[in-house]
């Protein structure tokens, strides 16, 4: 049983409040489960690059131990279209329609798909959301595994399923979860007391995981970064991992995450509570 079986095993048998929140360019489910109560709200997104599904099984972990203090919501599979490709290759491209599966096989230059980062579109989900879109280091025009930015922000049905789960669920923060690196970027241009917030909690939330607190340059288009300058909230991208390790990490590496980051979204209510 890969990782995107296991998401929808756990989200099939979760006793708790649970949501589908939309759907994949091939129909597949993006799910949401919500763990805790009252305020604040903490919203956690994971695997929105597909070769990064390890999160997905960090988030089932977070999930399953509870919320102490607050109300979570967890998107552990942001991009499960493109977590099965990367996961199961030829496998995956034989269950969707022939000529979407021929486009892929173009797109990678290969049959193997380990390393795929984008949507079953060929687009890099995490740079498709209106953030100073297109304006990347890395960013390209044209479909590809990694980097491409979509023909305009939130052209995806998955960021647009977030962008929309997002606003109704009304979070205080967020944290996606990324490999890999064991760093936390936490700015997009606030200021002021906003900078000084976020710079606070990023610093705390390094403290818990042992990672560092990094500034980023370059980057655009990501969650995080819509979550910042249209919601003006803190939000955080957790790079989880050892940047030692090769992608993907698989399910090995899966103790040491959850032992440097099961206490994340607890702390965050915390940390969002506190400085109200």
């Amino acid at each position: 049983m890969d990782a995107v079986e296991k998401v929808f095993r756990f989200y099939e048998s979760y006793r708790g409040e649970k949501q589908i929140i939309g759907r994949s360019v091939c129909g597949n489910p993006i799910v949401a489960l919500f763990v805790g109560s009252g305020e604040p709200r903490i919203l956690v997104q994971c695997s929105v690059h597909a070769r990064e599904w390890v999160t997905a099984l960090l988030a089932l972990e977070q999930i399953a131990r509870g919320m102490p203090f607050g109300r979570a919501a967890f998107v552990p599979l942001s991009n499960p279209d493109g977590a099965a490709l990367s996961l199961r290759g030829e496998n995956f491209l034989r269950s969707i329609p022939a000529c979407r599966a021929e486009f892929l096989r173009r797109v990678n230059r290969s049959g193997d798909f380990s390393q795929w980062k984008a949507n079953a579109n060929a687009v890099d989900c995490n740079v498709n959301f209106d953030a100073e879109w297109g304006t990347g280091a890395h960013n390209i025009r044209t479909p590809a595994p990694a980097n491409y930015i979509g023909s305009y922000p939130f052209s995806e049905p998955e960021t647009r399923a977030l962008r929309d789960f997002t606003l109704a669920f009304r979070p205080a923060a967020t944290v996606s979860y990324h490999t890999k690196g064991r760093e936390i970027y936490w700015e997009f241009g606030q200021r002021s007391e906003a900078l000084a917030r976020d710079r606070k909690i990023a610093e705390s939330l390094a403290a818990e995981t042992g990672y560092a607190a990094k500034l980023v340059r370059g980057s655009a288009g990501g969650y995080k970064d819509w979550c910042i300058r249209a919601l003006s909230i803190p939000s955080f991208t957790i790079e989880a991992g050892s940047d030692e390790l090769s992608h993907p990490l698989g399910e090995a590496e899966l103790p040491r995450l959850i032992e440097e980051n099961a206490r994340v979204p607890a702390l965050l209510a915390e940390l969002v509570w506190k400085i109200r």
